[in-house]
């Protein structure tokens, strides 16, 4: 599929044949990029969320992170997610050799977790509540050491779901953000987010007990 910047066609060469001796290309109005249609639709507004979702706007995320079905060759069975933090995505894995792939960001240095744990809770609009060591770096957050409330400005996004290994919570999440531009990047303190249109799409296709592989980060 072509992504909204991966064709943008030049004005000049179109306009030259009937342009007059005034022709100036400072004049010419820049070429606008193509859209994907298929990515205008999967990334639409969702007005009946729980809390409208916002279309988002594409030019705001790098295209290789959008949500593309690719082939998988790796030894996990269909089902499993794989989390590849090197190179920011996340793979649902597929019957066929294949995969749903979709763009996450990562843990910021310092905050990287790998290894294999279970989808033990998932939540629709969580609250969050951010742990005892981040409000210790950040005590600001100590207003929401008793959670904040779901809505559009929760860090959480639309959807989380909590990784386990046994009963023991290991504290990371992969959830939706509110912020679209931060995937492809490292800013989280270790859990792993994804855009609310991609965290939604991959809620409804994982239950609980969902087997979840974290490799190893090769740049942190």
């Amino acid at each position: 599929m072509i992504s909204r910047r991966s064709i943008v066609i030049g004005l000049p060469a179109l306009l030259g044949g009937c342009a007059g001796n005034d022709y100036r290309p400072s004049l010419v109005a820049p070429a606008l990029p193509y859209i994907d249609p298929a990515y205008e639709r999967m990334y639409a507004a969702l007005p009946n969320e729980r809390f409208p979702v916002p279309a988002v706007d594409l030019l705001d995320v790098n295209p290789d992170y959008l949500r593309k079905p690719v082939a998988y060759t790796g030894p996990e069975r269909p089902g499993t997610i794989v989390v590849d933090p090197t190179n920011c995505y996340l793979y649902l894995v597929q019957q066929g050799g294949n995969a749903m792939r979709y763009g996450v960001g990562v843990g910021r240095e310092g905050f990287g977790w790998n290894g294999s744990a279970q989808i033990k809770r998932k939540a629709e609009w969580p609250t969050w509540t951010p742990p005892g060591t981040m409000i210790q770096r950040q005590p600001e957050l100590e207003i929401y050491a008793n959670g904040m409330p779901p809505g559009p400005e929760n860090p959480l996004g639309a959807r989380a779901m909590y990784l386990y290994q046994g009963d023991r919570d290991t504290l990371y999440r992969i959830h939706g953000t509110i912020e679209p531009n931060t995937i492809g990047t490292r800013v989280s303190s270790g859990c792993i987010r994804l855009i609310n249109q991609d965290v939604i799409d991959l809620y409804s296709r994982v239950p609980t007990g969902t087997r979840v592989v974290v490799l190893p980060d090769m740049v942190a």
